[in-house]
Order: C-alpha cells, then structure tokens, then sequence
C-alpha cells in the first residue's frame, strides 16, 4: 500500500440530513473521517472536541435530522487502498445473486472479508467501491465472518440502510444458514438459548463464550440429515451476535466441520482428508422486506461445490 498525508484540516459544520437521522454519531464520524483511526475518533468524542449542537455528547448518541455536528482539524496518515485485481473484480461481479436501485445481495466467496482493517487492506465493499463509481453510496447491512460463504446484503443509500438494519434490530429479518457439525444432533434440540461474552484478547483475536453476563442470544436448528458421525442443519439466526452460531454448537458439544477456533481439531483433521479444507458454515437464504415496494423479498445462495463433495463423500 501507498501512503499520503490527508488532512481534515479545517473545522466542519455537518447538517445532518433525512438520511442521515438515526444513526449513531460514532459510526456517522466512522463513515465520515476515511483514514482517521477507530481510537482516534473515540478519543475526539471522549474529549468533547465533537459537539452536536455546540453541546457534547457520548459515542451511542443517535442524530436527528438538522442537527449540526462540529467536528476539529485532525491531520491523519492515510492509507491508500489496493484496488482489486481482474482475478477479484471477476468473482465479485459473478456472484452478484440479486441488484436493484436500492441493495444488492452478494454470495460472498469463503476467505473473503467483508471490510478492511487488522492487517486486511481489501475486503467485499472496498472491492464493490473500486468496481463501481468510488464516490457512489454501498454500505454492509450485516456482515459475515471472513471464514463465512454465502448471502450478504449491501444498500446503496443511507435511507435503505437504516430500514434494513431496523428489520434486523426487530428480527423481521430471516437469515438461515447451512452448517455441517459433529456428531448425531437430536432433532428435538430446536434451539439454543444462551447469552454471548466478546472479548478481544492482547493479539486481537476475538472469542467469544457463553456468559451470564453476555447479550441475549437466541440461535434456532433444524436437522437437515445425517452422516456418519455428522449432522447438516439449517439454522435460522434470530440474534446476530459474533461467532453466534459456532459457539452456541460447541455449547452443546457439537462444533461445527472446519471449525479452527471453536471445533475439534481429530475431527476436523478426518474430514481435510476427504476435502475439507474450510469452516462448513454458508449464509443460504435472506429474506427481508424491500423499503421501496414493502414487498417481501428472498434470496437463495446455493451451496458452494466443494462443500458439497464434502457431503457425497460422506
């Protein structure tokens, strides 16, 4: 990557707009201060250098249309992003499973983040960004884990973003997955219910356990079919918390295929030999209302070949 000064070097008055209204004033400064560091921009608000209404105000407070926000002159090392190569833009624009003017919905390939950060320089929406006009407006929805394929949903303007995000904080949103976990799952186990702990420890790396003291989290299963020593389920998300799904199968002992932070290392190591060479876990159906036409949309990703010469060799 190349590096330039940039600089944010003279105070700003930001009105805020119809689209803009309802958004935390952290991401809105996030979306806002390309190249400023995370911690920077808490830091701006922890010192009161960012005023709404010439008044402070904490990271979670949430804007109303025609507030002004007042933000300093910072000056910021920025990093110049790598713009995806033919082989990416290729596989980006073929796996483009439904487009509108509002969103489109993407089958993210496995391997591939969803955003840049901690030592990523490219991810899904900086490639989308670079493929299309830079300056046009794409924003994830949701997101899905690096090790995650399947369904994910970009909007293309901030009034779109904030109605899909609400479908999701009011879980009208249907989200199902397809895993592949060890062992006989019982087909009265329907869900697990357990609240979720995120702690980031000294190197980064995020884990995630089941804790009292974590935020309610809710994840539903239906069998599938079995295998030997192997069960695919469909799970439907009705909370969407880190690593939601991995964690509450390893909760009760069955971890998922693939697994390389939650699962069993023997098991996994069997099913490299017939081909696994990945977490089994796909994102295969999104449902969502549309906010133009109040129509309810679906979308299916099907599952990626090489997890399912995983299952005919099982």
């Amino acid at each position: 990557m190349n590096e330039q000064k940039t600089a944010f070097d003279q105070v700003q008055y930001l009105e805020i707009n119809t689209d803009q209204a309802g958004q935390r004033i952290d991401n809105f400064l996030l979306s806002r201060l390309k190249g400023v560091p995370k911690s920077r921009v808490y830091r701006l608000l922890r010192k009161g250098e960012v005023r709404v209404n010439k008044g402070r105000i904490r990271p979670e407070y949430r804007l109303i249309k025609d507030d002004v926000v007042r933000v300093p002159p910072i000056r910021v090392s920025k990093q110049v992003p790598v713009s995806p190569g033919r082989s990416l833009r290729a596989i980006l624009s073929d796996s483009i499973l439904l487009e509108t003017e509002e969103f489109l919905v993407i089958n993210k390939p496995f391997g591939l983040a969803v955003h840049g950060g901690s030592g990523i320089n490219l991810g899904v929406i900086e490639s989308l960004r670079a493929i299309r006009d830079p300056h046009a407006y794409l924003e994830l929805v949701h997101r899905l884990d690096r090790d995650t394929s399947g369904c994910l949903l970009v909007a293309k303007s901030r009034r779109v973003l904030k109605h899909l995000q609400d479908q999701m904080r009011q879980r009208s949103m249907d989200k199902r997955y397809i895993t592949l976990v060890s062992g006989r799952w019982a087909r009265e186990r329907r869900e697990v219910n357990a609240p979720l702990l995120k702690k980031t420890v000294a190197s980064g790396e995020r884990i995630v356990r089941a804790n009292s003291e974590g935020k309610p989290s809710l994840t539903r299963f239906k069998v599938l079919k079995y295998y030997a020593n192997a069960s695919l389920l469909e799970v439907k998300l009705e909370t969407g918390r880190t690593h939601q799904i991995r964690v509450h199968c390893q909760l009760v002992g069955h971890p998922l295929a693939g697994d390389p932070k939650y699962g069993d290392e023997s098991y996994n190591q069997a099913l490299r030999h017939i081909g696994l060479k990945r977490l089994f876990l796909h994102a295969a159906e999104l449902a969502f209302v549309s906010p133009a036409t109040g129509k309810r949309v679906s979308v299916q990703a099907p599952l990626p070949d090489s997890l399912e010469r995983v299952l005919e060799k099982l």
